[in-house]
């Protein structure tokens, strides 16, 4: 339903204007009120219903770039400043989107123009070479490493954690998630693990300090790599773990355990099949992997918007993909856990951290300007409502080398760890 509060007479009437509007009709669940420039209102949903949200837009060029680019330019717009939730609730606002299928019919209109843009960015990025592999994981990763200091948790972990109380605390999180992996992977003391796409250290750091295993982490950003380095060293594991910056096609070697967190959406469509081959190459003969993933529900695998700004090249498989390409190396999958709602809180955890720690990161470096502050914190939230309300959810996979599941290999687990 909409209602208009000032007479027609009185309102502006564009064709952009009205097909945002008509977008918003298929609201169904909680109610939007939608302020446009000249501070009319229109209502859209079930009024006096949850949640209540108002959409307040101060720039009319919203419209137009809402028409032209779809989902890519509402976000441009918010970029620059050209709409607000009058109480930054961009999780709930983009969750009624996903729950009235809003995004669904936007995607149904895709014009040639955004179609293009897509199109184009897509080929600068795509992952199939090294080198776009090496440019995309540093428009991200290499941020800085202080600028990820000031809203992830003191393991430094930048992944989905896993929650076992309400009250569990973001390190705490992250810890029992380690814990998870670890013992799923029914890690020894004496085995060597490999971990592809290694961040700042924070699993083999763990795993060697519970488990006594040794180990080698891969990365391609040279932020991660020395901070990973530095946090080892200070640990008091430099002489069992390792940090090497490569892709993952160029590593060798054999290890008792593989494990992958939260890279693998990097990888891209035409290289599933390389990576299942180079996980099945690093592990020996009987050795037990685990892969930690997003998965999407949607065929849109990486938005255009996301695409550009976020992570260029990503790509988001879907779960039979993943079962598919382990087949086809003949690695067996033992065990499948989907921990949606676990990195719903875990983005929860970090936007309250953008959000308390604002004016420390905008100090950090000129680019972190108002426009880079308002796109990081549409990620985090959006992402955040894509776990809570839409078709991202993230697997772990476990899986073995050879023909034989060993029974004293667990399959029930107690993510309760203690301090490390």
């Amino acid at each position: 339903m909409v209602i208009l509060n000032q007479s027609d007479s009185s309102r502006r009437d564009t064709k952009s204007e009205r097909y945002l509007y008509q977008l918003f009709s298929l609201i169904q669940t909680g109610s939007l009120t939608v302020v446009n420039p000249e501070g009319q209102e229109y209502h859209f949903g079930k009024p006096d219903t949850l949640p209540a949200l108002r959409l307040l837009i101060h720039h009319p060029a919203t419209y137009d770039r809402v028409l032209a680019f779809g989902t890519l330019g509402f976000c441009e717009a918010y970029m620059e400043g050209w709409w607000d939730e009058e109480s930054n609730n961009l999780v709930e606002l983009i969750g009624l989107f996903y729950r009235s299928n809003v995004y669904a019919k936007a995607l149904k209109n895709v014009t040639p123009a955004l179609a293009l843009k897509v199109l184009t960015q897509r080929l600068k990025t795509v992952p199939i070479l090294i080198q776009n592999s090496r440019k995309n994981v540093q428009h991200h990763y290499d941020l800085g490493n202080s600028f990820y200091q000031q809203f992830l948790d003191p393991t430094m972990t930048y992944s989905c954690g896993y929650q076992v109380d309400k009250a569990d605390s973001l390190e705490q999180m992250q810890l029992q998630k380690y814990e998870l992996i670890c013992q799923k992977l029914a890690l020894q003391p004496g085995e060597s693990l490999i971990d592809i796409g290694c961040g700042w250290g924070g699993m083999l750091i763990y795993a060697a300090k519970r488990y006594g295993i040794s180990g080698t982490g891969v990365t391609l950003s040279q932020e991660q790599a020395k901070l990973a380095e530095t946090r080892i060293e200070q640990s008091g594991l430099s002489d069992r773990i390792k940090i090497v910056i490569a892709d993952y096609r160029e590593v060798k070697g054999q290890y008792d355990k593989f494990v992958s967190i939260g890279m693998f959406e990097h990888v891209g469509k035409g290289n599933f099949a390389t990576f299942m081959q180079t996980a099945a190459h690093l592990l020996k003969p009987s050795g037990t992997g685990l892969l930690h993933t997003i998965v999407t529900q949607s065929n849109e695998r990486n938005g255009a918007w996301v695409d550009k700004y976020i992570f260029p090249g990503g790509y988001a498989p879907q779960l039979h993909e993943l079962t598919q390409a382990l087949w086809a190396v003949k690695l067996p999958i033992a065990h499948t856990e989907n921990l949606k709602p676990h990195y719903a809180e875990t983005l929860k955890h970090w936007a309250q951290n953008f959000t308390a720690n604002a004016a420390e990161i905008g100090a950090l470096a000129p680019a972190y300007d108002e426009r880079f502050m308002r796109m990081w914190y549409l990620y985090l939230q959006s992402f955040e409502a894509s776990f809570r309300y839409g078709g991202l959810h993230v697997y772990q996979l476990l899986f073995y080398q050879g023909k034989q599941w060993p029974l004293n290999m667990p399959l029930r687990f107690s993510p309760s760890p203690g301090t490390i």
